[in-house]
């Protein structure tokens, strides 16, 4: 019940700490690692706009996103580690831009971490507006992201 699990915390901040954690965990586990076996850095990125649709599709990712609502101040603990998960998904994504960068994949254009942020955005958009939508949720966030490289589609076989 919902009183015994507040119990097993100090407080509900030990609560939410937790449960960020466990969400981060969850997504590592569920998406990252598919990221991390794709070579190809545009496949890459790809891939982590359709999986985190999926992820999305579940109650898990309603709580981060009411948990970022709740604790937006980052002087707050909670706060605080929401932006440090927030933070390593930037810096994973502008790693895979400019890893596209180099091997002629994405264009060059603005700072690398700007259009980790705009793929980031488009995607969040895209998962949040077409909540209950699935498939759809899955390639139209696969194809919002992409938009931000200028591509006007995934590439052959990842539509």
């Amino acid at each position: 019940t919902r009183g015994a699990l507040y119990h097993q915390f100090k407080d509900k901040e030990d609560l939410a700490l937790a449960v960020i954690e466990w969400v981060d965990e969850t997504w590592r586990r569920e998406v990252g690692r598919h990221i991390e076996q794709e070579p190809d850095p545009v496949h890459a990125l790809i891939t982590l706009a359709r999986g985190h649709a999926v992820y999305c599709r579940r109650d898990v990712a309603r709580v981060a996103m009411a948990l970022r609502l709740e604790f937006s101040d980052q002087d707050h603990p909670v706060g605080s580690q929401l932006e440090r998960v927030s933070e390593s998904l930037v810096k994973r994504c502008a790693r895979l831009v400019n890893a596209g960068r180099r091997a002629g994949t994405i264009a060059a254009g603005p700072p690398a971490r700007t259009v980790a942020l705009a793929f980031i955005g488009a995607l969040e958009g895209t998962v949040i507006g077409l909540a209950g939508q699935a498939p759809y949720d899955e390639l139209l966030a696969a194809r919002a992201a992409v938009g931000v490289f200028g591509f006007r589609r995934p590439p052959d076989g990842l539509d």
